[in-house]
């Protein structure tokens, strides 16, 4: 497989982080965990993991120097990774419970409760795959992992970062399941807990990484 490039899964207090570090571990990774803000811009590749409410997880994001970190990343082109609430914190915002919450901006349009009877979404579901995207280059017919009641349930393109590949589920209603965009990807499902469809994507998402 090649050389092992650097990973930090950063540990702000919200995600499963040990759990990623394995999965990013058997695809290859050189991966640690850490909320060190140095070790996290010079990495090749950042995951940003996140459970449990949108406003905790941005508040606690805040709190470690999350989006400074996630934003020089970025303005240099390198490798972002967020997982579950770790996608959903990239939206303008969220609204959990009536309570608004910021998120840091990166896409466009709020993160909203899914309109199913049975919540949260706890299980194994299907996707939507764009014919151009390389996050699921052959994972696309498989199924994957989620857990979660909320979701971003549109897409615009009119956002300050231009087009994406955007991947699709329904549950309810069709929501964001995975974007791509740059230097910047992201899935609302686990790929660490998605068995070998999630450690693919992940392995493809390592390729990517210099």
């Amino acid at each position: 497989m090649g050389r092992s490039p650097q990973v930090v899964v950063f540990d702000y207090g919200f995600g499963n982080v040990r759990s990623a570090e394995r999965a990013l571990r058997r695809v290859g990774c050189d991966a640690q965990i850490s909320d060190d803000p140095a070790r996290a811009r010079a990495a090749a590749g950042l995951v940003v993991p996140g459970v449990g409410a949108f406003d905790a997880c941005a508040q606690g994001l805040r709190a470690a120097g999350g989006p400074g970190i996630i934003a020089d990343r970025l303005a240099n082109q390198a490798p972002v990774l967020g997982i579950c609430v770790g996608l959903q914190v990239m939206f303008d915002s969220g609204d959990e419970h009536g309570v608004i919450s910021q998120g840091l901006g990166y896409w466009p349009g709020a993160v909203t409760k899914l309109p199913h009877p049975i919540l949260p979404q706890i299980g194994w579901n299907t996707i939507s795959v764009p014919a151009d995207s390389t996050l699921f280059a052959d994972a696309g017919e498989e199924r994957f992992y989620f857990v979660n009641s909320y979701a971003a349930q549109q897409w615009s393109d009119r956002g300050p970062r231009g087009p994406a590949q955007v991947t699709w589920a329904e549950y309810g209603a069709p929501f964001v399941a995975a974007v791509e965009q740059g230097a910047l990807a992201a899935t609302q499902f686990h790929p660490e807990k998605s068995g070998l469809a999630g450690l693919q994507v992940l392995a493809n998402w390592r390729a990517g990484l210099s």
